[in-house]
């Protein structure tokens, strides 16, 4: 079975993330993906052994999505936006899938609606039609206006043979973030989240009693690097490492050196940073999908600052769901200060012994399975 994932991501690094895993289930139960990624490359991503077709590259203005820039950070053309369109169509001509999932769209990505429009009806021209599925989140932004819940739904119910739902319903159910019509409800398929396989201890035990500060892959979560510096100044008990990620992480990295305390850390992203949460004292992110994964697979107490620029709330919703679990505290950005957040990494680890790893986390794999057999009903229908 072939097997066409497409997605875009605009600012973190989370929707890719997730695709790739998704395609890696796919590649080890014996069907061929291909992931068409129209976000901007990701090197730690290049080497994985899924084929991709790069798009031209789009990125957001910072947490501005409806305005998409180029690589080079200029408005995206028409010129590039047809491009984008003719790399699509041909690649889906070429590869001639069994199954196409649209990553996030049509429940978001509406400004890139005319391409995926433009795909959705051109899998109508093959010999034969593809399976379609959406594959989401288990949060999404909430819609701002009711005109975007009938677009995603009547768009589903025209093309869409069902909507993977990457999530736990009873740690959070769709309706947490979207409003859930019994047209829609009919098509939603739960997967148990989408998550990477867990990975053993670190070896060396890196990270070993640390406050472990990240913001994920992207370039963001300056305000929360620079209240950890100061948390740690007032906390020379312990380590605290700040992992800093995104294109200008070296400067960022400089900034943050510049008068740290002596028990002060600051590096780039690591690749071994889910086998150093084996070890840390307490883990301070941001509460993305992924992350909020990694953390799940461990026991590791968590304070979670959600990511909330520009209005944002997809992960304030995620964090709340999670802050019920014992070993999670919740800090809103407008509460962080050094203080609060020594407060909440104390009572963190305070409650961490009573922390359980999570066991719904074969989403991935759940995935192929709900696909395989829609194609199988398809075909004999």
């Amino acid at each position: 079975m072939k097997v066409m994932i497409v997605v875009t991501h605009l600012l973190g690094t989370g929707h890719l993330t997730r695709a790739v895993t998704l395609a890696q289930a796919f590649q080890e139960a014996g069907h061929r993906p291909i992931v068409i990624s129209g976000g901007v490359p990701v090197a730690r991503l290049s080497d994985i052994g899924i084929e991709v077709v790069q798009l031209d590259p789009l990125r957001s203005d910072g947490v501005d999505f409806s305005r998409l820039l180029d690589a080079g950070g200029a408005v995206a053309t028409d010129d590039l936006m047809r491009g984008r369109r003719v790399q699509i169509a041909r690649t889906l001509d070429e590869f001639q899938p069994d199954v196409v999932i649209t990553e996030l769209f049509p429940f978001g990505r509406r400004n890139l609606k005319d391409e995926f429009l433009d795909l959705l009806a051109k899998m109508r021209t093959l010999p034969r039609r593809p399976a379609v599925f959406a594959s989401i989140r288990d949060i999404l932004a909430p819609p701002s206006k009711p005109k975007k819940v009938q677009f995603a739904d009547d768009t589903i119910a025209a093309h869409y043979n069902g909507v993977l739902v990457h999530s736990d319903p009873d740690v959070a159910p769709l309706e947490l973030s979207w409003p859930v019509s019994d047209q829609l409800r009919d098509k939603l398929r739960y997967t148990g989240f989408v998550a990477m396989p867990p990975t053993p201890p670190h070896p060396e035990q890196a990270g070993a009693g640390e406050v472990i500060v990240s913001a994920g892959g992207g370039s963001v979560g300056d305000n929360l690097f620079h209240c950890a510096r100061k948390a740690a100044a007032l906390d020379s008990g312990r380590i605290w490492r700040l992992l800093v990620g995104g294109q200008a992480a070296q400067a960022r990295i400089t900034d943050l050196q510049a008068g740290a305390p002596a028990n002060l850390t600051v590096e780039t992203t690591r690749p071994d940073f889910r086998q150093m949460l084996h070890h840390a004292a307490v883990s301070v992110s941001f509460c993305g999908y992924n992350t909020a994964l990694d953390l799940l697979q461990t026991t590791c107490p968590s304070v979670l600052v959600p990511f909330d620029d520009g209005d944002e709330v997809e992960q304030g919703i995620r964090a709340t769901a999670l802050a019920r679990t014992p070993g999670f505290e919740m800090l809103t950005s407008s509460k962080l200060t050094a203080h609060t957040l020594l407060s909440a990494v104390s009572k963190a680890i305070a409650d961490g012994h009573q922390r359980q790893i999570h066991t719904q986390m074969y989403g991935a794999q759940n995935s192929v399975d709900i696909v395989l057999q829609s194609v199988k009903e398809q075909r004999l229908g």
